[in-house]
């Protein structure tokens, strides 16, 4: 890799823990109700909210009350969209006069956007109208994200708080996440994309002269809409000319910005980040790949100030660092070095042997292999799913890195919200390993850690793990599954393990070649969906509740420090070491061979 390769990384991964440490204590004064001065103006109208919505904002909700009010919350969400969905055609802000989804897929996208993984088996510009975006896609951007903080708001004051059945209050958590942190911050970043070209408008697809005619074939068919074909059953082609092109347009940059903010991910348009009026520079590229992580990465700041201890949070970002760094590092070198096989048919007459030229397919070419491999990395690391490359035509090693990263559990960053006290679930497993070791009841943050606990981290470990292999078993196993490979073989197997991950774990990138818009595969992936999200929410919820009914207790001379570097490479063996044992089968099978056939020259 050049210099500038590192340059480009340093930058990212510098620029992302300066701006975290003053988000996280941002966030932590919200979280206290200490409002800083900068954003007291918005107090009315998070009152105005509360008398509106007839909440009180100081009733304190056991950690059952807070599931219910989410799971209902989260439902109402997807019936909206749902609905919305069904009816579009008929609703004003719809230029372009799109029909009405069809109702498997609008099923999914529901679900999908509701559940904080966004998942599209469908193209933006070609299913749904700017009121579908905006009303329904959008906004569940907002609140789907602020769900995941109001979660992790909740498990923070299972550790601060001593003998009591309260957790906080859903409908507070939610508002102020939204009102105080994503609706600013979106504001500004959607300003600054708009700034780069990233289109904001109501107007009509434009038709454009194209500057140089294009010339092409194009299937020739009868009056049924069939290929029509020749005697030797080939299919008849005539050539076309095309002097001009439909450009999409629609109100981007707003859904831009919270896709990203809120690791929803997603994309606008059909081809998400690499489209040229989603992401048009390297700077909007810089500023949307950086805000992925932002939130993820400032949460861990804002658990330090919440228990009291920033070192617990410095510790958790530090787990979190290190990882992501190793598997840019396997992403990046993989991309860089290419296909072997290139070099020894003597087809990369562009590059020496000392420098091979990478592997450029599926990437554009403003970006370039780091930013796309980059990107890659953190929009898997969090439960982004937002591309800016395809991914389906990344190296096997390359591809693996992303994959194994969601399979991790989205814990490495993860989701905003989800993706801390996912971590947060995997120390309580470490504390409790290494209590096990010499024979002491665990603690954590001073709470003992018991069998409840452990319950209740085991399932939510567990059940992102069981919708991932069972759907893809189930995928692999089925005709309707195997009709949608394009690719069979090795890489076919590996598009639909990625694709079971990316729903298992609420990230929804792809590998783009499997054909999933069918009702076999948009109600499985959903199924895949809603167990993953809300299988881990409610376990989690439960430990927050028995947490905070738990009496402190200070630490002593047998409790182990979960500050220290020892800590850290504790917490990151766990995580590596479930996700090895649950995953590198399924590994082997897909990217693994599929590695070693690309370099033996299979």
């Amino acid at each position: 890799m050049t210099a500038n390769g590192y340059l480009q990384i340093a930058l990212y991964v510098s620029a992302l823990l300066l701006l975290a440490w003053p988000l996280g204590l941002y966030m932590a004064r919200i979280y206290d109700h200490q409002l800083p001065v900068g954003v007291r103006w918005l107090a009315p109208v998070e009152r105005g909210i509360y008398r509106l919505c007839g909440i009180r904002p100081e009733y304190g909700m056991s950690w059952t009350r807070y599931a219910f009010a989410l799971l209902m919350f989260n439902l109402l969400g997807l019936l909206a969209v749902y609905v919305l969905q069904q009816v579009q055609a008929w609703l004003p802000l719809n230029p372009q006069g799109l029909a009405n989804v069809s109702p498997d897929s609008a099923f999914n996208t529901a679900v999908s956007f509701a559940s904080n993984t966004n998942w599209q088996g469908y193209g933006g510009e070609t299913t749904m109208s700017y009121l579908t975006q905006m009303l329904g896609l959008t906004v569940q951007n907002f609140v789907s994200a602020a769900s995941g903080m109001a979660v992790l708001v909740a498990l923070m004051r299972g550790f601060t708080r001593r003998e009591s059945q309260h957790v906080g209050n859903f409908w507070t958590d939610m508002t102020r996440s939204t009102l105080y942190i994503l609706l600013p911050l979106s504001l500004i970043l959607s300003l600054m994309l708009v700034g780069q070209g990233v289109v904001q408008s109501f107007e009509p697809y434009r038709t454009v002269q194209l500057v140089q005619p294009v010339e092409f074939d194009q299937p020739v068919l009868n009056p049924d809409g069939q290929p029509l074909q020749d005697a030797a059953g080939q299919p008849v082609r005539e050539k076309k000319i095309a002097t001009e092109q439909l450009i999409a347009l629609g109100p981007a940059a707003s859904q831009v910005a919270i896709k990203q903010l809120g690791t929803n991910g997603g994309g606008f348009f059909n081809v998400n980040s690499a489209h040229p009026l989603e992401n048009p520079t390297p700077l909007s590229n810089w500023l949307e790949m950086l805000s992925i992580l932002l939130i993820p990465a400032a949460l861990c700041f804002t658990f330090g100030r919440f228990v009291k201890d920033d070192r617990q949070g410095v510790a958790i970002l530090a787990a979190m660092t290190i990882v992501f760094v190793a598997l840019l590092a396997l992403c990046v070198g993989a991309e860089q070095s290419g296909n072997p096989l290139f070099q020894r048919l003597g087809l990369d007459t562009a590059a020496s042997d000392q420098a091979p030229g990478g592997n450029m397919e599926g990437k554009e070419t403003r970006f370039g292999i780091v930013n796309s491999a980059l990107w890659a990395t953190a929009t898997t690391a969090a439960s982004n799913g937002s591309v800016n490359a395809m991914h389906d035509s990344f190296t096997p090693l390359g591809g693996l890195a992303p994959m194994w990263l969601i399979q991790l559990g989205e814990v490495i960053f993860g989701g905003v919200g989800s993706g801390l006290y996912g971590m947060i679930v995997f120390a309580l497993v470490g504390v409790f390993v290494s209590g096990l070791m010499i024979g002491r009841t665990p603690e954590y943050l001073g709470k003992k850690v018991e069998a409840f606990e452990m319950k209740m981290a085991s399932t939510a470990i567990l059940i992102p793990c069981l919708a991932v292999l069972l759907g893809t078993a189930l995928a692999v196993v089925s005709e309707a599954g195997r009709a949608g490979v394009a690719n069979p073989g090795v890489h076919g197997f590996s598009e639909i393990l990625y694709a079971f991950s990316s729903a298992g774990n609420n990230n929804g990138s792809a590998f783009a070649g499997l054909s999933a818009n069918t009702p076999f595969y948009n109600l499985l992936l959903a199924m895949a969906m809603l167990l993953a999200r809300y299988g881990v929410i409610l376990p989690v919820l439960a430990i927050a509740g028995s947490l905070a009914a738990k009496k402190s207790i200070p630490p002593s001379a047998g409790t182990l420090p979960t500050h220290t570097p020892l800590f850290v490479a504790l917490l990151i063996g766990t995580v590596i070491v479930v996700g090895a044992l649950t995953f590198l089968p399924a590994l082997a099978l897909g990217p693994i061979v599929e590695h070693v056939q690309m370099i033996t020259g299979h």
